[in-house]
């Protein structure tokens, strides 16, 4: 009987700090080789490796319970951005339904020049992250029209995604009504305008950066054809109703936003209130193509063969793939947490901070790292944030500068890893290829290298009150 009862309380393994960076490594190896080198789909290199993974944890001593169990913790975490995603697809149906895109996209090739194209989009897409809190909202919506401006304007479509993607994580970054933003200063247990005015030393810098770059490829960019912009015009204005009415469900949205309405029944508010508005205008629309809509997407039937495939999108099924990568995804970091990998290495890394520097640096490193191996932004601020907070303290550091560093390096970076929910939410709103905006999108990286340098100029609480 006590041996019995000896077996059924048996301990389950652990890993160390070598095996962990070990394991990493070859799940790296995994994707990138079959994403970047191959060019495959993330999807199935990411089923290949949670397969891989389980049946290791099997082999070292985990049971299927508990491999099943840290299945399910990492989808659970990951249901309001799956929910988010299928409501987003629903808005970009409804807003080219309404004719909000189209109408955009019209007055956008009236005020914008070619050769300031690029920085008026990173500018307009800030100040609109900033308005609505929202990245995802911003690159579903003005994303969409910026896209179909510069495709006209012969624009790379890899670069002027990048900006969309820069300009939307900045001003999503900065604006106080930003999840990710108040996550950040919760985990840190500080004021949300505190941390905003932390972030305001790396992210006003980074944003100067990339208006400067982003000016300097513009002005590169070569004449178009003012025949083409016309035509593209004409085409709008003869297949979509063009009115400033149409523009009414942008401003639901930043109206919800400010009265802090969360993401989900905001879109939800915002889709509807379009599919009303498009009715209204044109009521010879049967419920029965209102709701194939919502499902598969719009339908343009304007003759233009560009504003067709531009405007032909959205729809609950147009994101079902993307919610695919996404469950893989989410399910692979929950078996990496679930085997307690990723606390193995963090445990590691705050062991060895002792200046305010290094716990900078191992707080940045750990959540690039959270955002490639688990891919969920709010765990790339969430477990870092739970991890370092002590050392920080015990450093006598402002926890500020922390909440800081969980914010550019863990809910910026999101955007420019291909299999993270951010990443695969744009490369399905923008229909692009990751790995073609993102050498593009500058704000991540720039915020993310200030970040980290500015922690060598930290200086302990007792120390600044000395001087």
């Amino acid at each position: 009987m006590s041996l019995f009862k000896k077996s059924a309380e048996r301990k389950e393994p652990t890993f160390g700090f070598g095996e962990s960076i070990l394991i990493l490594i070859v799940i790296l190896c995994i994707l990138g080789y079959l994403i970047i080198v191959k060019q495959q789909e993330p999807q199935a290199p990411l089923f290949i490796a949670f397969t891989i993974l389980a049946v290791y944890g099997k082999l070292r001593g985990f049971k299927w319970s508990t491999v099943m169990d840290g299945m399910r913790t990492g989808l659970r975490d990951g249901v309001d951005p799956l929910i988010i995603f299928l409501s987003i697809g629903v808005l970009i149906a409804t807003w080219i339904f309404s004719g909000t895109i189209p109408t955009i996209m019209y007055f956008g090739f009236k005020i914008i020049s070619v050769k300031f194209f690029l920085p008026t989009v990173f500018i307009v897409c800030t100040l609109v992250g900033i308005a609505c809190g929202s990245s995802f909202t911003t690159v579903s919506t003005m994303g969409i029209a910026f896209i179909g401006i510069g495709a006209t304007l012969k624009i790379n479509p890899g670069l002027t995604a990048g900006v969309i993607v820069s300009g939307a994580f900045c001003g999503s970054n900065i604006s106080p009504l930003s999840g990710t933003t108040n996550l950040a200063a919760s985990v840190g247990e500080i004021s949300i305008y505190e941390h905003i005015k932390a972030l305001m030393i790396t992210d006003i810098p980074a944003w100067a950066i990339c208006v400067v770059l982003y000016t300097f490829l513009g002005l590169n960019s070569k004449n178009v054809s003012l025949a083409a912009v016309h035509k593209m015009m004409n085409g709008l204005a003869n297949g979509f109703w063009i009115s400033g009415w149409a523009l009414l469900p942008v401003v639901l949205l930043i109206i919800l936003a400010i009265l802090q309405v969360p993401a989900i029944p905001s879109l939800g508010l915002g889709s509807l209130f379009a599919a009303l508005l498009g009715w209204i205008h044109a009521p010879s629309t049967s419920i029965t193509t209102i709701t194939n809509t919502i499902m598969t997407g719009f339908v343009s039937h304007t003759g233009n063969k560009t504003i067709d495939r531009l405007l032909s999108k959205g729809g609950i099924s147009s994101m079902l793939t993307s919610l695919a990568l996404i469950v893989f995804a989410l399910a692979l970091g929950g078996l990496l947490i679930r085997f307690n990998i990723i606390s193995a290495i963090i445990n590691h890394l705050s062991g060895i901070v002792k200046t305010p520097f290094r716990a900078t640096l191992a707080t940045a490193v750990t959540c690039i790292g959270v955002n490639i191996m688990v891919g969920e932004h709010y765990l790339a601020i969430i477990l870092p944030g739970q991890s370092f907070l002590p050392a920080f303290d015990h450093l006598h550091i402002q926890r500020k500068y922390l909440t800081r560093i969980l914010n550019d390096a863990g809910a910026a970076v999101n955007a420019i890893v291909p299999w993270s929910v951010s990443g695969v939410f744009i490369a399905g709103a923008l229909q692009i290829n990751p790995i073609k905006f993102i050498p593009w999108t500058f704000f991540p990286f720039l915020v993310t290298i200030l970040a980290v340098i500015t922690g060598a100029f930290v200086k302990p609480v007792q120390e600044t009150a000395s001087n």
